[in-house]
């Protein structure tokens, strides 16, 4: 493109390079490969998909984690309707230590699509569980669930019965396949069978020895991001769950949602120390003799409710 252009080299320097930028930016892009982290995925989303994490900023966020105080070995309580951003930071934080229980209200769990986009190891993967919230109140309050047989296994008993019409007893029949399988097959040519194991899943339902250890000690903090839903009903319900002295942050686009919840807290004495900030950013622009604030920038990054809770008796 330089050799056939005629009027490259009647160009300054500065204008020589400016081209060259534009030629390449339009004919040869570069693509740089980068490890995925909870900054680049925020901003990427706030800058294509911003209602899709409740306008989730990325101070925002390190400051809902900050203020819940999320540490290695914390149990923490997480109600994510921002596509999983949310959960993904908190497992960032913990390295795989402790445990991130997203919890759900409706039937139905919330997506954690941006959660996968992490790409988690095992040790972490096992350690993001979910957990619906009518469960963790029955076990909590010592009720146990009745134990529901797979859909599977009951297929496969009806279709075994309806073929077996003799009144030969299912013993006979087990131990006459066996008898058959083995004079077919020889013993020398008998070899373990390996079993691939499956990597972990993220986002698998909450073991029931753990449910019962957060019964018995509690969550260590909570952290909130549901715009959809509101947010005093919500922390009324969910405030038994967590242990004494164990600090929460909840974030929302509009202040009045938490200046409600704020006060009922106030008046149920359910919590000390309670703040509402507004988080605010300046980003910018450092170059050789023209570093200024950026021209435009995002003004607006939500509020966040934070405390500690403590026993109202």
């Amino acid at each position: 493109l330089i050799a056939n252009s005629a009027t490259f080299e009647k160009k300054t320097v500065f204008s020589q390079e400016k081209y060259r930028l534009k030629k390449q930016k339009k004919y040869a892009p570069i693509v740089l490969l980068r490890r995925p982290f909870t900054r680049s995925i925020c901003e990427a989303y706030l800058k294509k998909y911003p209602t899709r994490i409740g306008f989730l900023r990325m101070d925002t966020l390190s400051l809902l984690l900050s203020m819940a105080n999320v540490s290695a070995n914390s149990d923490v309580l997480v109600v994510d309707m921002v596509g999983g951003l949310l959960t993904g930071a908190v497992a960032e934080r913990l390295g795989g230590t402790g445990y991130v229980c997203n919890t759900y209200i409706s039937g139905s769990p919330y997506p954690m699509d941006i959660a996968r986009i992490f790409n988690f190891g095992d040790e972490i993967c096992k350690r993001i569980v979910r957990s619906p919230l009518t469960d963790l109140f029955s076990v909590q309050n010592g009720l146990q669930k009745p134990v529901i047989q797979d859909s599977d296994s009951c297929n496969m008993e009806s279709q075994s019965n309806d073929r077996i019409s003799s009144p030969v007893s299912m013993e006979e029949v087990s131990l006459a396949s066996e008898n058959v399988i083995s004079d077919l097959i020889p013993e020398s040519t008998s070899s373990p069978v390996i079993k691939m194991s499956k990597p972990a899943k993220l986002g698998e339902k909450a073991p029931q020895e753990i449910i019962s250890s957060w019964k018995e000690h509690g969550f260590s903090c909570l952290i909130i991001a549901a715009p959809e839903l509101d947010t005093w009903s919500l922390v009324k319900e969910i405030f038994p769950l967590m242990s004494n002295s164990a600090p929460f942050a909840i974030y929302h686009q509009y202040l009045q949602p938490l200046a409600t919840c704020m006060h009922n807290l106030q008046l149920g004495k359910m919590a000390i120390g309670m703040q509402i900030s507004e988080p605010w950013l300046r980003e910018y622009q450092v170059l050789p003799s023209r570093t200024h604030p950026c021209m435009q920038m995002n003004a607006f990054g939500g509020y966040i409710l934070s405390g500690t809770k403590i026993s109202p008796n």
